[in-house]
C-alpha cells in the first residue's frame, strides 16, 4: 500500500511557530472528518497541516483579526484545500452566525484573548460542541526572564522607577500555566491538560538581537513602550544587546493547554 506524501508539512525553517505547533499537535486528537476551528491562524501554521488531515470530509475555518495575515494565508493556500478557508473574525467576539466544532485550535493564541482572557475563553468554549477538544498554545510566564532581569538591572542602574514599573506589569500580564489550567476548570471542562517544554532561540548580540526578527517584535517591543523618552531607550537597550552573554540561553516556554467539553 503506497503511503501518502503530505504536501503541507510544519514548516521546518520556522523556528518559531513550528516548535509551538509540534506540541498543540501532541495534544491534539486529530483524525479525519473533523471540523476545526483554527483561531489566531496568521499565514496557516498549523491551518494547512490540520486540514490536509482532515481531508475534504472535514472542514477548517483558519480566523485572524489581521487582514493582512489573512490575505497572506489566501494566497499561500491559492485554490488547494477547497475544504480550508481563512476570514478575518476577531476571536474574542465570536458571531453568532459562526456554527460549532469539534476541535478549537489555536497556536500561539492565548496572548491574543487579551484584556478578558477568561471571558474570551468563554466565548471559544460556546462554539466547541459537547465532545470536542480544546488546544492552545502559548508563551507561558517565564519566557525570557533573562532578558526581563537585564532590562530591569539596566533600568535601575539608571534610576527609572516608572519604566521598570511598567516592565514588571509587562511581564506579569503573561499567563501561567497554572493560571490557564484555571481558566477551563472554572469553565467545566474536562481531561484538562497543561504541559510546559523550554525553546531556546538563538541570536547575536548589538543589532541582532535588538531587531532579531522573534524577540523584537511581541518581546523587545514591550520593553521599549515602556519608555516615553526614545533616546533614552536606545540607551538602555543598547547596554543590555552588548551584554549578550549574561541572558544566555534565551529560554522560551512552550505551552500547550487541552481540554474537553462534557457531553450534554
Amino acid at each position: 500500500m503506497k503511503v501518502q506524501t503530505r504536501t503541507w508539512p510544519l514548516p521546518a525553517q520556522d523556528d518559531w511557530s513550528t516548535p509551538f505547533a509540534e506540541l498543540l499537535l501532541e495534544q491534539l486528537d486529530l483524525r479525519t472528518g473533523l471540523r476545526i476551528l483554527d483561531i489566531a491562524s496568521g499565514h496557516g501554521i498549523p491551518a494547512f497541516y490540520l486540514a490536509e488531515r482532515v481531508g475534504p470530509t472535514g472542514s477548517v475555518i483558519g480566523i485572524d483579526a489581521s487582514r493582512s495575515q489573512v490575505a497572506s494565508a489566501r494566497a499561500i493556500q491559492r485554490a488547494e484545500l477547497p475544504w480550508l478557508r481563512f476570514d478575518c473574525v476577531d476571536m474574542r467576539a465570536l458571531p453568532a452566525s459562526l456554527p460549532t466544532f469539534q476541535r478549537i485550535t489555536g497556536n500561539l493564541s492565548v496572548m491574543f484573548l487579551r484584556p478578558n482572557r477568561f471571558e474570551a475563553m468563554k466565548g471559544l468554549i460556546e462554539h466547541l460542541e459537547p465532545g470536542g477538544q480544546l488546544v492552545l498554545t502559548f508563551p507561558s510566564l517565564g519566557t525570557f526572564d533573562s532578558i526581563w532581569k537585564r532590562i530591569d538591572q539596566e533600568m535601575s542602574r539608571h534610576g527609572l522607577t516608572i519604566e521598570r514599573e511598567r516592565l514588571a506589569a509587562h511581564v506579569a500580564e503573561r499567563p501561567s500555566a497554572a493560571e490557564a489550567r484555571g481558566w477551563l476548570e472554572q469553565l467545566a471542562m474536562e481531561r484538562i491538560d497543561v504541559i510546559e517544554r523550554p525553546l531556546e532561540v538563538a541570536s547575536g548580540s548589538g543589532q541582532r538581537f535588538l531587531q532579531h526578527p522573534l524577540l523584537r517584535g511581541g518581546f523587545l517591543d514591550d520593553a521599549y513602550e515602556c519608555f516615553e523618552d526614545a533616546g533614552l531607550a536606545d540607551t538602555v537597550m543598547s547596554s543590555v544587546a552588548a551584554d549578550l552573554e549574561s541572558m544566555i540561553p534565551l529560554t522560551a516556554r512552550r505551552c500547550a493547554l487541552s481540554g474537553w467539553k462534557p457531553h450534554a
